[in-house]
């Protein structure tokens, strides 16, 4: 188990990082106005899908091994960058929606759940997040090294469930209102088509340092 002072600390900090907007907040706002509240705690999910591999990967050292070889790096970057430019691509060719339409059928909240999922999957800040942020808070003589990582993963998802889904209601929220404005649909559709590419040129330029 993790020493409950660090733990304590570890907790401080992880929701001081979580409160700073960062690409899967950006991502979650982006899908809370623009389908709603629903859509948006749909995305938290997927995302934290995502953060789950990473824990687990993190758990058993396959981050360590992702940040020491640049080919992993590299595909994970842009396998991830890729995906992320095309669902911009996608949301940009997409026709101005309907008001009056039910805004959440069954199938895009599938997809709202996986492209969440994708997006952290592949996003290789969150490899390094974990391989350099929580061993900070290990100690050897507390037990496995692995349960320790578990704890202080799951701790962190944990607590960025429930910022994130502050994000997506507040967001939400607001996107009902501003969805019955005609030129704000538009509006959202290029805000959120910009906000997926521009989280995608910033996974391709990033580095392991």
């Amino acid at each position: 188990m993790p020493d409950p002072a660090l733990w304590g600390l570890f907790v401080a900090a992880s929701v001081v990082l979580l409160l700073t907007p960062g690409p899967a907040v950006l991502y979650i706002v982006a899908r809370s106005v623009e389908q709603g509240r629903k859509a948006g705690f749909v995305s938290v999910l997927g995302i934290h899908l995502g953060t789950i591999v990473h824990i687990t990967a993190a758990a058993v050292g396959l981050s360590a091994l992702l940040v020491s070889s640049a080919l992993a790096f590299a595909i994970v970057k842009y396998l991830g960058a890729a995906y992320l430019i095309w669902v911009g691509i996608r949301t940009f060719m997409a026709k101005d929606p309907d008001p009056g339409a039910p805004a959440i059928p069954a199938a895009p909240l599938r997809r709202v759940f996986r492209d969440g999922f994708v997006v952290n999957l592949f996003n290789p800040k969150t490899a390094i997040f974990f391989l350099a942020f929580l061993p900070q808070f290990v100690r050897p003589e507390r037990g496995a090294l692995h349960w320790q990582i578990l704890i202080l993963g799951l701790t962190f998802m944990g607590l960025g469930i429930m910022s994130d889904g502050m994000f997506a209601l507040a967001a939400g929220t607001a996107g009902d209102f501003l969805r019955r404005n005609r030129r704000f649909l538009r509006f959202q559709r290029w805000f959120a088509g910009t906000s997926f590419v521009g989280l995608g040129i910033t996974a391709a330029l990033a580095t392991r340092k």
